[in-house]
């Protein structure tokens, strides 16, 4: 593959898959990186390269010719988020440099913290407190600085917790395999608070979108999403595609508190209480006002995620 206008995408995960998809149906030339350097049912004509993210001198030889460089990795243990992730970060961000590439950078919502229930915009204040969310935020102020500076053209897309096909999260499998089960579904907080859910295919199209368009660099953009609603209604449609009474089985702050001394997993998201147990709404209306809305009626996104979990 010759290196001119190559798109290097870092992480074989749900999202890089996503914008490798988006890629593909662009034409665009792509060089995936894996830290194995190997992919499975990939489109065809898809360069697989084995790559070490925090490794700079590793990523300034992958990214050599790149176009655009998307960082969609994630620290491989959730609970040393601090002490993995922003290496990453940092390794991807010298390969763009060093290519002259622009960097998208996918972002989730912790830099944020708790603010209140109300819908968080790009301009929602910077408040997160504990490790993973002033993790968070601290990356996202490095991003920002490397752009200012002038030594990379930087912009990265937030979305809220997601969802479709392979998504390990907690509305992937506690959710659509329980559902074809006809079990309950197993969800953490209050399920009839508003929560945002964000498709992946969505964001694999609004990262593509936003490494195209000059006027989304030296900015953060939600990704649109489906219709906001609560964690209740949602998996009551997941189970009415899925042809099967809805049932749901919470688990309370409370009883997460007595647990989480004795489950590592359940420990690491006592810090993210505010989002189970209050209202957690993204409003996208700037990147649909700027680009467009390219989200999927949440309809459709249930279906083709049952479609997945079906096969």
């Amino acid at each position: 593959m010759s290196d001119k206008n190559i798109h290097v995408v870092f992480g074989k995960g749900p999202v890089g898959r996503s914008v490798v998809d988006e890629l593909v149906k662009r034409g665009k030339p792509v060089r995936l990186v894996t830290r194995s350097g190997e992919a499975k049912n990939l489109p065809a004509g898809i360069e697989i390269a084995k790559g070490d993210a925090a490794d700079t001198e590793n990523t300034r030889h992958i990214c050599a010719g790149a176009a655009v460089v998307y960082s969609c990795v994630n620290a491989r243990d959730y609970q040393k988020w601090p002490e993995q992730f922003p290496p990453l970060q940092s390794g991807i961000l010298e390969g763009a440099a060093s290519s002259g590439a622009r960097l998208v950078v996918m972002e989730n919502l912790y830099m944020y913290g708790p603010h209140g229930g109300q819908p968080m915009t790009e301009a929602t204040p910077l408040n997160g407190k504990g490790s993973r969310s002033t993790t968070r935020k601290q990356m996202t102020l490095d991003l920002w600085e490397a752009h200012r500076s002038g030594r990379v053209q930087v912009t990265s897309g937030r979305a809220s917790d997601f969802f479709g096909p392979a998504c390990q999260s907690t509305m992937g499998e506690p959710v659509f395999k329980a559902a074809l089960a006809g079990k309950p579904a197993q969800v953490l907080g209050d399920p009839d608070q508003l929560h945002t859910y964000t498709y992946m295919k969505d964001i694999g199209k609004a990262l593509v979108i936003l490494g195209e368009r000059d006027e989304a660099l030296g900015q953060a953009w939600h990704i649109p999403s489906p219709r906001t609603v609560t964690t209740r209604t949602f998996v009551e449609m997941v189970y009415t595609e899925a042809g099967k009474p809805a049932r749901l089985q919470a688990m309370p702050t409370w009883l997460i508190s007595m647990v989480s001394p004795f489950i590592p997993a359940i420990r690491s998201i006592s810090e993210n209480y505010y989002q189970l147990n209050e209202p957690y709404i993204m409003d996208h209306s700037r990147f649909v006002n700027t680009f467009g809305d390219i989200s999927t009626p949440l309809e459709q996104a249930i279906r083709e995620t049952m479609d997945y979990y079906r096969s």
